[in-house]
């Protein structure tokens, strides 16, 4: 049994409509992992535009100002003259540490040394950070909203003081990993109550914001959500600022009242994550049909798309394919939405949608 629940109150009501997005959520989940048999080549592709673009997305979030093609020329070894040397340590930083969540994720812990050594490894280029890396903050410090030169345009919230900060993560690293081992919760409630208590805690001096982000990746890797290497979370919440902020503002505001209500960030964040598992399923169906199916499989579909209809029996006898491998390749090809079912018993049949 979980030793603290300090924060199960948060996740006992959950509006239907935040239910009704974690399954969305958790479907393209299962299409993703049913589908995805891409080549290593495409992955690896995929992977590599992706750190690009989060490593952009994430520093722009917090001010800095590089393009992407500005960090892919820097991860090229280029020299961009015309940027700062602390946005180039920061994008250098943050494009090295997620490459490591993506290749690494199974082996890396989640707990506050790994948090710690997270923040180090973020912020080990960064001059002005080099006082404070890996270690939780000394002052206060605000939550503050940027514009796209990098200036503070409003202070969101107050942050949990200092002499109480290690307290505060204390207590929200084990309630996390308490909570997902004992799996009361769904773990996508578990995350998402996670980041937004972390970024109220706003636990060291800087680089919060893009540390949960690096930590939103790797605890939904750990969470089964295994497209998130081919799909920029960070780029989405870019994408969505404006809404991103309003949602932490909303639900700060009440977490320091007796019904804190963290809705607003869950609604938001959930958001994201369907437009990414969306996104995510996507590339399946753009990538050629050809590449993820096999030899026998690729038959059945190619006769589905010449006929109106077919049951299994006249599939397996038109394509010399043994029916329990039909069925195989029927149900993968119901699972990436090609084909609809029509009818039940002896009398079923399949028809390309």
């Amino acid at each position: 049994m979980p030793k603290t629940k300090k924060f199960d109150h948060r996740l006992e009501y959950i509006p239907t409509d935040i239910v009704s997005k974690i399954g969305q959520i958790d479907e393209l989940k299962g299409r993703w992992i049913t589908g995805a048999q891409l080549s290593p080549q495409v992955l690896g592709r995929l992977k590599r535009s992706v750190l690009i673009t989060s490593t952009g997305a994430s520093t722009r979030i917090e001010g800095a100002r590089l393009s992407d093609e500005d960090v892919e020329k820097l991860m090229r070894g280029l020299d961009i003259q015309k940027f700062t040397n602390r946005d180039k340590q920061e994008a250098k930083g943050y494009y090295e540490l997620l490459e490591n969540i993506f290749d690494s994720w199974k082996k890396l812990a989640f707990n506050e040394s790994a948090i710690k050594h997270f923040h180090q490894e973020l912020l080990k280029y960064v001059d002005k950070d080099k006082e404070h890396r890996g270690e939780y903050k000394k002052q206060e410090n605000k939550v503050h909203m940027v514009d796209e030169a990098g200036k503070s345009v409003a202070a969101l919230f107050d942050t949990t003081a200092p002499y109480l900060t290690p307290k505060e993560m204390q207590e929200l690293v084990e309630w996390t990993q308490e909570a997902l081992q004992e799996r009361k919760y769904h773990p996508l409630l578990i995350i998402g109550n996670f980041l937004v208590q972390f970024l109220a805690i706003h636990p060291f001096q800087d680089g919060n914001g893009r540390l949960s982000r690096v930590l939103t990746n790797l605890l939904l890797l750990k969470e089964g959500y295994l497209y998130m290497p081919y799909v920029s979370h960070e780029k989405l919440v870019e994408d969505n600022k404006p809404e991103y902020y309003i949602a932490l503002r909303r639900t700060q505001k009440t977490l320091d009242e007796k019904r804190d209500d963290i809705t607003p960030w869950l609604d938001f964040f959930f958001t994201i994550l369907l437009k990414q598992a969306q996104m995510a399923v996507e590339l399946l169906s753009k990538e050629k049909i050809e590449k993820i199916l096999t030899k026998k499989q690729l038959a059945v579909w190619e006769l589905l798309q010449k006929v109106e209809e077919a049951s299994p029996g006249e599939i397996a006898k038109q394509t010399k394919v043994a029916q329990p491998t039909v069925r195989q390749a029927l149900d993968k090809l119901l699972r990436l939405k090609k084909i609809e079912r029509i009818g039940l018993g002896r009398s079923t049949k399949y028809r390309k949608l």
